[in-house]
């Protein structure tokens, strides 16, 4: 269903003034003599549009009817609408159901899995090879963590050399200059480290 209020690019509840001020202004924007070839076919189809939504809303009774239709069809869509979000909601909620009985049926089965195995493994070769593995894992989430030692320092690296470069830059901008030399000469801490190294 067509949107007469939109074409127009006027409120549902406007007077029969100010749709026909609408119109004249809209029938002026996109008269067809004012347009190249190409856009005069654009405007002709919009004009069209207009004259149309301009017929329908300008008459009381056809608006009447029409307005009857607009609010029957958003009530459809209103249902249709909700239908479809409680279908949804109820997916959801079917869908989390079945995850947390797949969930609990897991957790079951692994617990009677590792009491069965317990109960085999119990002072045999294969309990201390579970012993050993589990230790192993250990190991190697020590070496995880050094990776991530790694990587702090390589950032923690990064950083020290771009503000470096910042720092050279300010050091040769005009601007900035006197700023560096009284931060690099003046100040305690720069003097202290300084003079360590001399």
């Amino acid at each position: 269903m067509k949107d007469y209020y939109g074409i127009l690019e006027v409120n549902e509840k406007a007077s029969p003034e100010i749709i026909e001020k609408a119109y004249k202004t809209l029938v002026k924007k996109y008269h067809p003599d004012l347009y190249s070839s190409v856009q005069k076919r654009e405007a002709e189809t919009k004009l069209k549009e207009i004259n149309e939504a301009y017929n329908i809303l300008s008459d009381r009774f056809l608006r009447s009817q029409y307005d009857l239709e607009l609010q029957k069809e958003r009530q459809r869509r209103q249902m249709k609408d909700n239908t479809s979000q409680k279908n949804m909601e109820n997916n959801q909620q079917a869908t989390v159901k079945r995850r947390n009985e797949t969930i609990l049926e897991n957790r079951k089965n692994k617990t009677k899995r590792e009491n069965v195995s317990n109960k085999k493994n119990e002072g045999t070769i294969s309990e201390i090879i579970d012993v050993v593995r589990e230790l192993w894992g250990n190991r190697s989430k020590k070496k995880e963590k050094k990776k991530m030692n790694r990587t702090d320092w390589l950032a923690i690296g990064l950083t020290i050399i771009v503000v470096l470069i910042i720092g050279v830059i300010l050091w040769f901008i005009p601007f900035t200059n006197g700023w560096m030399r009284q931060l690099l000469f003046e100040n305690a801490l720069f003097n202290f480290i300084g003079g360590l190294f001399s």
